[in-house]
């Protein structure tokens, strides 16, 4: 007996299942929303491991179960599956990130040029989060030209973004790195 099943093989035929059992193509808009949320989850669980701060490992630790708690509310259906509230996404959390946004940026230098992404491994992890969760958001909101997408997800995931700049920001900054200034003479 197997202790685990790891391969179903419902998905050889480019189909998936969503909560509730429901098949979709897995190039679905809904597949594509949380998929690249899971992949956003991945890259801040390596993001976790270059941080120091128990504050910052600790708000990392939030955003995953957030992130988790968005995959499964954009793998439900609601028009054929009930959400859990646990899938939901709160004003409260939404909040708790402006909170953090605001923490961090109040201890930072004020902005007077565009930044490249980099400068310490950290801080150019952040950035790589910044990015996907941009990607994210895209997809959520291609998603929600024809589904339901609440208000709240779109706006945590907007957030979020920037949350991991000023992040990025931070750990370039506390890691003795140089913020790398955009020149545009470069181009």
């Amino acid at each position: 007996m197997k202790k685990s099943v790891v391969y179903t093989r419902t998905g050889d035929k480019g189909t998936t299942s969503l909560v509730g059992g429901q098949r979709v193509s897995k190039t679905d808009k809904r597949i594509e929303s949380y998929g690249t949320t899971d992949e956003l989850n991945s890259f801040v669980g390596l993001l976790i491991t270059e941080l120091t701060d128990r504050e910052e490992l600790d708000f990392c630790r939030f955003i995953q179960h957030k992130l988790f708690t968005i995959g499964s509310y954009l793998a439900t259906d609601q028009e054929k599956t009930s959400l859990k509230i646990e899938s939901k996404v709160t004003p409260e959390s939404i909040e708790k990130i402006e909170r953090e946004i605001d923490r961090l940026d109040n201890a930072l230098p004020k902005m007077t040029h565009f930044i490249l992404p980099g400068g310490s491994r950290s801080a150019a992890l952040a950035h790589v989060c910044r990015t996907i969760c941009r990607r994210a958001e895209r997809q959520l909101y291609r998603l929600a030209e024809t589904s339901d997408v609440e208000e709240p997800v779109l706006v945590f995931i907007n957030r979020l973004s920037d949350y991991f700049f000023v992040l990025a920001r931070k750990e370039c900054l506390k890691n003795k790195g140089n913020e790398i200034i955009w020149d545009y003479t470069c181009s």
